[in-house]
């Protein structure tokens, strides 16, 4: 009969017992300055667990800055008008953002923020920067290459959102694919619609490219015709949206039965337009959206979308961020959350306001 070695306790399991941070277990180690009742907590619990700081333990004090950078996608400047100012209001992105925040406070971390421009893919020297100053690196869709991830992720932890896993880093991404097939099963099979547009965003974008595949195949086995290509495209802004929808109507191009949008930001720009030019949502065309931003339940009509745990994504990406820093089990390779239809006016459902509902 034969028996597990047994597990090789770290500081992070010290930290757990003791409650406090990773940096706050190593500076009391290496006889650092810390608060009295910390140290009292850390030997406490170094005593309880019969734990011996190994020299990789000792060495981590001098390393580790309890501080973790992000990286997201800049939204290139909207053209003058409506949404002259949209650039300056990142709904999804601020969401996520403070989900990362939540999840570095809760660990006594803070944070580094940094941006690049939508349609820069070339941004491995501030990148290589941000490394050099943190402890790890949270980077928002696609602001690397999986070929550029990996290469930073063997010098530091690396966590993707909306991403790609590699072997060396970890994605945290939302199931596009199942809410995309709930949503566009709705409009096919519950409402009877035989033509969807799709209006996309980034063309390099993982979540735009899971989308689009599975709203395809749902209408395609129920025999309703899709339209995409070039003239659809749009870049995830209200802006993007607002500038498809005018080109539509210029050119007296017909409408879909519905247009169903990349996310929530686009519906905004879409439905504004419709609205312009006296096209009624969802009476004469039905519009929906993705991610379920707060503002969405406001709009007229309330836009049925598919929710993400937005927040929830954040704080993964950093709790995932934390256990490869501190040495913890490391986190799956590719971490999926679940979503949810959430069915309002806009795509010709009766729709009666339940209350406030709190971001996710």
């Amino acid at each position: 009969m034969t028996t597990d070695p047994p597990r090789v306790l770290t500081i992070y399991d010290v930290a757990e017992r003791a409650g406090v941070s990773i940096a706050s277990v190593s500076r009391v180690l290496n006889g650092h300055r810390s608060r009295p009742d910390t140290q009292d907590r850390v030997m406490s619990a170094v005593r309880e667990l019969g734990f011996v700081p190994s020299g990789a333990a000792r060495a981590l004090s001098g390393q580790l800055k309890e501080v973790a950078a992000v990286v997201f996608r800049r939204a290139a400047d909207s053209p003058d008008g409506v949404f002259s100012d949209e650039d300056e209001s990142l709904m999804f992105a601020e969401v996520l953002n403070r989900g990362i925040e939540a999840g570095a406070r809760a660990r006594g971390f803070d944070l580094l923020m940094s941006s690049v421009d939508v349609y820069d893919h070339s941004p491995q020297g501030r990148i290589g920067s941000l490394a050099g100053k943190s402890d790890g690196l949270i980077l928002h869709d696609k602001v690397l290459s999986a070929v550029g991830v990996a290469r930073v992720a063997r010098r530091i932890p690396v966590v993707t959102l909306a991403g790609t896993a590699t072997e060396e880093s970890v994605n945290v991404r939302s199931d596009n694919a199942f809410g995309m097939r709930e949503l566009t099963s709705h409009l096919v099979n519950g409402h009877g619609y035989q033509t969807l547009a799709y209006l996309a965003g980034h063309v390099d974008s993982p979540d735009n490219v899971a989308r689009t595949e599975a709203l395809e195949l749902v209408a395609a086995d129920a025999g309703a015709e899709v339209w995409t290509g070039e003239i659809w495209r749009g870049n995830y802004l209200a802006s993007g949206g607002a500038a498809v929808i005018s080109r539509i109507l210029e050119r007296a191009l017909p409408l879909p039965n519905a247009i169903v949008c990349a996310n929530d930001q686009t519906a905004i720009g879409v439905m504004f337009t419709l609205a312009q030019h006296g096209i009624r949502v969802p009476e004469d065309v039905a519009v929906t959206g993705f991610d379920d931003i707060p503002v969405a339940r406001h709009l007229h009509s309330q836009l049925t979308t598919v929710r993400q745990p937005i927040k929830k994504l954040g704080a993964t990406a950093f709790d995932a961020l934390y256990a490869l820093i501190t040495g913890a089990p490391r986190p799956e390779q590719d971490i999926v959350l679940p979503t949810e239809l959430v069915v309002r006016g806009s795509c010709g459902c009766p729709f009666e306001p339940a209350g406030p509902v709190l971001p996710s």
